[in-house]
Order: C-alpha cells, then structure tokens, then sequence
C-alpha cells in the first residue's frame, strides 16, 4: 500500500463469537489495514484502512472483508479530515 493513499476509513466489526482472534490476525496481514484494535462496547473490532479511492474501499469491503471467515458485518466511516494525530495537531 502506497503511503500516497487518498481514502482513509474506519470499519468498525461484528465479529462472530470465538473468532474475534482469528478475524483481527487475518486482517492485520493485509496491506491495507493500517490500524487493527479489539474493543470493548458495541463493536468488537475497529480497523482503520487506507486505500487509493473509493472504488476501492468499495472493493476492499464487498470482496475482502466478506470473505474474512467470522466478520458478521461492519459499520465504515470515511475519513474526512485529521486534526490530531499520534497526540500532534495536524492539517492532513
């Protein structure tokens, strides 16, 4: 994955009972991913994704994460704009 990405986004997961381990290692391993985060509260899984475009994000949603055996589903929000990052202000 090129640093250059233009879309980033935040997929928060429904993961099956018992495969939350299995699920955050196989999506740890993709090029994509750039974050994998087990949670407590409504999800059971936050991943943050960085990729070319939309269409893309698309692809990586309706192709990748499907077929990851114990994602039930996800919730993806598309991020717009940085002010902070890794505890400095930022304007990306």
């Amino acid at each position: 994955m090129e640093l250059s990405a233009s879309v980033k986004a935040v997929l928060h997961l429904f993961v099956e009972a018992g495969k939350l381990e299995s699920v955050c290692e196989r999506l740890a391993k993709l090029p994509q991913t750039l974050d994998v985060y087990e949670v407590t509260g409504e999800y059971d899984a936050i991943v943050v994704v960085a990729v070319s475009s939309v269409e893309e994000l698309r692809e990586f949603i309706s192709k990748v994460l499907s077929g990851v055996e114990g994602v039930k589903s996800s919730v993806t929000s598309v991020i717009l704009h940085t002010h902070k990052k890794n505890g400095v202000e930022t304007w990306e």
